[in-house]
């Protein structure tokens, strides 16, 4: 089980010292990776969380944070792939990759709010046979060149496309969602899945098995599929979940790494503890010294340093 951390990318601690010091003492705490999340537009009066109020970009946060660490895996949960062509993003991707001596792992998702899509220009239609072919472009363009696609939804005229990535291959690509078509579309074409902070962890084998099995039907290796699971933690007091139980990962350090350790026996292969939901941390209105130094305190506790 890989342990990994929230970088500071939402509210009151979402600031660039905050950015480069998290990444290093993330790295020195002996976490696996750290990771960023995309929002674009909070709609007026939609009263949406406060962690979405103030977002910086996911994909320039992690080049940020590359320049100060050297081993810790950076990853983006999520970018919402309608938002942005393939092309582009794939020239981001190498570029972080690139920047980061290989360290990058891309979470895509296929958005939910019509907002977003009226201000990216994006099309709602068809979101599920665009991201298929959506990855085999990024995979196209990250290969030998000549690169060449043409598609349904996506053209790539011959030509090159450098520099490439690291990795062989490129970035590892995983998808998120909720809805059993996501999850198999994951087991099927991804290198694996990445839960949202909407996720029932209490029911996460469930998706878990769907992704497998669709792993094992298309011909692939079920077991070599990564299930990351975004931590949304909530220290402190005992929280009740919908059915009057404890909330997973909520209440003392070491419940959270109880429920760790659950997690994992239920599938789970990573999972990273996201303190951007905690409104004493995310929140755009609390006080930026001690959102960090809580922060900073959680991340202490909770490192996997201090659990061997």
């Amino acid at each position: 089980m890989k342990i990994g951390f929230g970088a500071p990318v939402s509210g009151a601690w979402a600031t660039p010292e905050n950015l480069a010091s998290f990444a290093a003492r993330a790295e020195q705490a002996g976490y696996a990776s750290i990771w960023s999340f995309q929002r674009l537009l909070v709609p007026e009066g939609s009263g949406m969380d406060e962690v979405y109020q103030s977002v910086l970009d996911p994909m320039a946060a992690l080049a940020y944070a590359a320049a100060g660490t050297s081993a810790i895996r950076l990853g983006v949960a999520v970018v919402n792939l309608p938002f942005v062509s393939p092309a582009y993003l794939a020239k981001q991707a190498a570029t972080v990759d690139i920047l980061s001596a290989g360290r990058l792992d891309l979470g895509l998702g296929i958005g939910w709010m019509p907002e977003e899509f009226a201000a990216t220009g994006a099309s709602m239609a068809r979101r599920g046979a665009r991201a298929a072919e959506y990855v085999a472009v990024l995979h196209e363009l990250w290969s030998d060149d000549p690169c060449e696609f043409s598609g349904e939804f996506y053209e790539i005229p011959r030509g090159s496309v450098q520099p490439k990535p690291v990795q062989p291959g490129g970035p590892p690509v995983l998808l998120g969602g909720l809805a059993r078509p996501a999850l198999e579309r994951a087991g099927r074409i991804a290198d694996g899945w990445v839960t949202s902070s909407r996720t029932d962890l209490s029911r996460i084998a469930e998706g878990v098995g769907v992704i497998r099995a669709a792993a094992a039907e298309a011909g692939r290796d079920p077991e070599a599929l990564r299930i990351v699971c975004r931590g949304v933690v909530r220290a402190g007091a005992e929280r009740a979940g919908p059915g009057g139980d404890r909330l997973l990962l909520s209440g003392s350090p070491g419940q959270i790494r109880e429920d760790t350790q659950w997690l994992a026996s239920q599938g789970v292969t990573e999972i990273f503890y996201d303190l951007n939901w905690d409104p004493q941390v995310g929140s755009p209105n609390v006080d930026p010294g001690a959102a960090a130094a809580r922060a900073a305190e959680l991340l202490d506790a909770l490192a996997p340093s201090a659990a061997s």
